[in-house]
């Protein structure tokens, strides 16, 4: 009947639409539907878990799978299985354990999974993996999750195959465990099809259409559906399947060569033999039906498909062995474990694996197109994600939000030179290392480099800047005055010095760092912040006011020339961005935010701003240069004719300057870290004129190149909280000690503040503070790095975000969270006693420190102080809890 099929048939027990291709045409396909709420594209494991838990929400008789080949063909079948619940984040451990929730459910109704709670050992083989280690354990209570430290020979009972000789200790993780991600797959979508969720194999995508961007349906090889949500579970497809709409999708992935070697059946193995991690060794072994798996994540990887065609079939898609390639994992593997020298080998496995450029899992809405879903880059543990996201994933296309604070998974982290090919090719050959990689501070990317980068960034590497990378942009993190005047080999595709820390204890850039710290308080410091976030806001009318109004939590109806800070807040108050805004004239605002908002500040404005509203990304169009310290306007004052008295240019205002012989510098009287100063907005073609009349004019002041370690330092001992590092879409202005930055009076009603006025009525139950650890020595004991436990009175009450020295305190500054718990593990409201009459410690791998508690900002001893820096406190100012900072005031 139909020519180009030459079986049409429905399999009335799994409920799977099967077509046995000929490449023929046709014109219509039985059963297949024209309109559909939900079209997921993607038959593995994470398109069925989102399948499966959209028909539990209610949706599934009108969710439609779209499959290629058959369910559970990419990469599901040759996965490892390998479900480890401790990821590099709490929102990646919580999405994991609700995997293993689901599949001890499937298997409870007797659905196979293959799920086995095996536990998993973890060896270490050096001091710096011992003290990971350690820092585990010391998180652990945090993330409840159940580990223990071992030493050598309690590894060995663990696995009694163990080679030993070279082990320091190991960490034992009794709820990890293992499963089959094809028997899952096939598990899942049969649940899901139960409820009612139609599965269509062998079936392409062509085409995903949308009507001002917005889906609006799919186009396949059997015909057209109508839909209103799409969502991508391609697997390593994703990216291709992201340029087949307009506009593309960018999803940033590329497939490496990832091996397994599998041995002959083995008498008598233990089927729960643990798991065994040597990631100094790059490799794991686990038990697989009375066999051993083997493989690991190599230092270097090998790209797979370069030219970015993947074939569709697994028999086409298989890889060639490549033994020289695997060797450096073969020889970990035979000297961790000797015996698998005297079994006999089945086959080595080559199949492709797809990564993130930043090794996490890409999921969310997509920038470009409303209601258009991805979750992909699951990298080999697609079991280990597939529960939790498909879950969340659901959990946003029905209730418009998730249970899970997703923000650091989400798609809108990335950029388009993010979803560049060459670029992916180059990255993706560091990432697979990553996962069992030496993960120190501050970690930075070797490969993609030099790819943004500001007209003063050749005099910043001249005056000896190594170089950090953030969303592309290569910003100095510290300057060494040794290699200045040192011979430049030129080499554009890398910067001449990258950042690196290679520690947890005190760093090789302390030093460094310290120099530049005391210039920016005491003499004066020039540091580049030209990676921000730069975003100009305007309309005809006051319709820009009107908008801001209702998106800002703060009142952004300020004079011409007045700065505020503001969140952007959620319905349930919390911080989707936290920002600055300088309202350049009467309908025109320049909004500066966080370099990694880039993308998803853009995306949370177009949702909300009406089109008579223009929005306007200029971020590439200026470089940002901020001087602070105490003689920033006597310095600046040498370079412009403009006034800058406090009188006639007050802090947190705004002016249009000259400077040296360059015009139209937006400079505001701010700098982001409490210290006195100015950010100069320059236009790009100005920028060395600028930068070169600042260095100049600044030698009698002692001006000094700093970091983004110094300015960071500033901050944290200044208690100021950055977005994405303090500050998420869970924490409030409440929470954060900024309620004085939410006008709940102002006259349009603005996004969250229902949520803020029941927060305030009922009470907050979590508290940011600053802790100054007391008994800590900088030179020899570990430093706190972020995520450190905090106890009070001795029981666990939170965890740390942001930690640094303080380099006038000369003590270990930790930000962070605490809640207070009853005896049955409820929240409770918590105020400021709470906090007062406490006995703070913070536990760092497994040592305690005592520490001294703050809820508001210090002002910090200095040679110069000045009533206009000290009138701002950042977090909970005196007195200013429920009003606007008195410097603003005075405006």
């Amino acid at each position: 009947m139909f020519p180009r099929y030459q079986n049409v048939l429905k399999n009335r027990s799994s409920g799977i639409y099967r077509y046995m291709y000929d490449g023929s045409a046709a014109t219509d396909i039985v059963n297949f539907p024209k309109d559909a709420r939900v079209v997921i594209c993607g038959g593995g494991v994470m398109g069925a878990s989102v399948a499966y838990h959209l028909a539990k929400l209610g949706w599934g008789k009108e969710t439609v799978v779209i499959e290629q080949s058959r369910i559970g063909g990419g990469t599901t079948w040759h996965s490892s299985g390998l479900i480890g619940v401790f990821k590099p984040s709490l929102v990646q451990v919580e999405l994991t354990k609700s995997s293993v929730a689901l599949y001890k459910e499937l298997e409870s109704k007797g659905l196979s999974t293959g799920w086995k709670q095996s536990g998993s050992l973890n060896v270490a083989r050096t001091r710096d993996r011992m003290t990971v280690f350690r820092r585990m354990k010391a998180q652990s209570v945090s993330w409840q999750i159940d580990c223990e430290l071992l030493t050598p020979d309690q590894c060995k009972d663990k696995w009694p195959l163990l080679n030993t000789d070279d082990i320091l200790g190991g960490l034992w993780i009794p709820g990890d465990g293992v499963g089959d991600p094809y028997e899952t797959c096939l598990s899942i979508m049969t649940e899901a099809k139960g409820l009612g969720v139609k599965v269509f194999e062998n079936c392409g995508v062509k085409k995903i259409k949308q009507i001002n961007h917005r889906v609006s349906g799919v186009e396949t090889d059997f015909g057209n559906i109508n839909c209103e949500y799409f969502v991508n579970c391609a697997g390593f497809w994703a990216r291709g399947v992201g340029q087949l709409s307009e506009p593309y999708v960018k999803v940033p992935l590329h497939a490496v060569e990832h091996y397994y070697l599998h041995t002959k059946p083995i008498p008598a193995l233990d089927p729960m033999l643990p798991v065994l991690r040597d990631q100094d060794g790059h490799i794991y072994i686990r038990e697989n039906k009375g066999r051993l798996l083997a493989g690991g994540f190599e230092p270097l990887a090998k790209p797979a498909y370069e030219d970015g065609k993947i074939p569709a079939s697994s028999k086409e898609r298989k890889l060639p062995e490549d033994w020289d390639h695997f060797h450096v994992l073969l020889e970990q593997l035979l000297h961790r474990v000797p015996y698998l020298g005297t079994v006999v080998l089945d086959k080595l496995c080559n199949g492709p694996e797809a990564f993130s450029p930043d090794c996490k899992w890409i999921v969310g809405e997509a920038p470009e197109i409303r209601n258009y879903l991805i979750a992909a880059g699951m990298k080999t543990v697609g079991i280990a994600a597939a529960g939790g996201v498909g879950k969340a994933t659901a959990e946003i296309i029905v209730n418009g939000d998730t249970e899970f604070d997703m923000y650091e998974l989400e798609v809108s982290r990335f950029l388009g030179l993010h979803n560049n090919r060459k670029f992916l090719r180059d990255r993706v050959k560091e990432v697979p290392g990553l996962h069992y990689g030496l993960i120190y501070p501050f970690h930075e990317f070797q490969t993609g480099r030099n790819l943004r980068m500001s007209p003063v960034y050749p005099k910043l590497r001249e005056a000896g800047a190594v170089f950090g990378q953030v969303m592309g942009y290569e910003r100095p993190s510290w300057f060494d005055p040794q290699q200045v005047g040192v011979e430049d080999a030129q080499d554009w595709s890398t910067p001449y010095r990258m950042a690196y820390t290679n520690t947890f204890g005190k760093p090789p850039w302390f030093e460094f760092v310290a120099k530049e710290y005391q210039a920016c308080r005491e003499r004066v410091g020039i540091s580049d912040y030209s990676s921000f976030t730069k975003i100009d806001l305007w309309s005809k009318g006051g319709e820009v006011v009107d908008a801001l109004q209702y998106i800002c939590s703060n009142d952004v109806d300020i004079p011409v020339g007045s700065i505020i800070h503001t969140g952007m807040q959620n319905r349930y108050g919390g911080y989707e961005n936290d920002c600055s805004l300088a309202r350049i004239s009467e309908n025109h605002y320049m909004m500066i935010a966080p370099t990694i908002q880039q993308t998803r500040c853009k995306v949370w404005l177009q949702k909300h701003l009406p089109p008579t509203v223009t929005m306007s990304d200029v971020t590439s169009m200026f470089t940002a240069l901020c001087i602070m310290g105490p003689f920033t306007r006597q310095l600046l004052s040498e370079l412009t004719d403009t006034d800058l008295s406090p009188k006639n240019f007050p802090f947190f205002t705004f002016k249009m300057l000259d400077v040296g012989l360059a015009n139209g510098i937006r400079t505001m009287n701010l700098t982001h870290t409490g210290e006195l100063g100015y950010v100069l907005y320059i236009p790009n073609e100005f920028a060395l004129h600028v930068y070169t009349s600042l260095i100049q004019a600044g030698e009698k002041y002692g001006i000094t190149q700093a970091g983004y370690y110094a300015t960071r330092a500033l901050r944290v001992e200044k208690f100021y909280a950055f977005w994405g590092q303090d500050l998420d879409t869970t924490t409030t202005p409440l929470e954060c000690g900024r309620v004085w930055r939410v006008k709940f009076d102002k006259k349009v009603d603005f996004i969250g503040r229902d949520a803020l006025l029941k927060q305030r009525k009922e009470g907050v139950k979590r508290m940011y503070l600053q802790l100054i650890l007391e008994d800590h020595d900088v030179e020899t004991d570990l430093w706190p790095w972020g995520g450190e436990p905090i106890y009070r009175n001795g029981k666990h009450v939170g965890l740390t975000t942001t930690t640094g020295y303080g380099f006038t305190f000369k003590k270990q500054i930790c930000l962070g969270f605490v809640e207070n718990y009853d005896e049955n593990g409820i929240r409770k409201t918590i105020n400021n006693d709470y906090i007062t009459s406490g006995d703070f410690e913070v536990d760092i791998a497994g040592i305690r420190y005592h520490a001294k508690a703050n809820l508001h900002s210090p002002i910090l001893p200095t040679k110069h102080p000045d009533q206009e820096r000290d009138a701002y406190q950042a977090t909970r100012g005196k007195g200013q809890e429920d009003a606007a900072p008195q410097i603003v005031k005075s405006l």
